[in-house]
Order: C-alpha cells, then structure tokens, then sequence
C-alpha cells in the first residue's frame, strides 16, 4: 500500500464563491484567489515530492525504504506542526490559507532538495541515501 505524503489546505474564500478555475495566479486580485494560487503552487510542490520520494525508495534497500518512510512521515508530521507554529498569527484572518500554503511550500520543496540529494548521489558517498 502507497500512501501519499498530503495534506489538505482550507480555501477560507469570503464574498462568495471564487472558481478556483477561473483564477489567473498571475495577477491574483483579491484573497481568495491568491489563497487558491498558493495552494495551487504548494500542490505542485508536493507532487515533485512525491515524485522524488517514489524515485529514492524504489532506489533503497529494503532497510533503506523502511527508513526512509519512517522519516519521511516524521517530516510530514514536523512540516504541518512547524507551518501550524510559523502562521499562528494569521490563524484568525482570510490571508492565513495563503500563509499556511506558503509555509507548506517552502518546507516542501527544501525537503525535495535534501530527497534529491539523496537520490542523486556520488559513488562512494556512504552517508547519502539509497543504501
């Protein structure tokens, strides 16, 4: 069984119904479209994620995967109380969705960096991953 490294973003969108569709992430005008184009780009991020994780665990030993999705769900865990943490003084306001998403991204795309690393490593280096 696969599981995905996800969580999901509330879109808190005030004056009505904002298609997310219909939003242009280039020039966002209001909250709720720049709340629905930073979890747009938050998606992104975890699904490079995803991608990078699913390359180094088939890559590792048995031992190496068992390891890897041990600290890959203690990452998840840690990201979400870390950015709870980071935008605790948005938690109240319509900007906190586009925050929150902000701080996921971030974190989510240093952790692909340190995944790739790993992935990507130079023969010989006995403290990178795919062991």
């Amino acid at each position: 069984m696969r599981r995905r490294f996800l969580i999901a973003v509330p879109l808190l969108i005030s004056g009505g119904v904002a298609l997310a569709a219909d939003v242009n992430c280039r020039n966002p005008l209001d909250q709720a479209s720049m709340n629905i184009c930073a979890d747009r780009d938050f998606k992104v991020a975890d699904k490079k994620l995803n991608e990078t994780y699913r390359a180094l665990s088939a890559k590792t030993s048995k031992a190496g995967r068992d390891k890897l999705q041990k600290a890959q769900r203690a990452w998840v865990s840690w990201r979400d109380a870390q950015c709870q943490l980071n935008t605790l003084g948005s938690a109240d306001g319509s900007v906190h969705p586009m925050v929150y998403a902000l701080c996921l991204d971030q974190l989510t795309q240093a952790q692909t960096k340190l995944l790739d690393g790993q992935l990507h490593c130079q023969e010989g280096d006995t403290s990178c991953g795919g062991q």
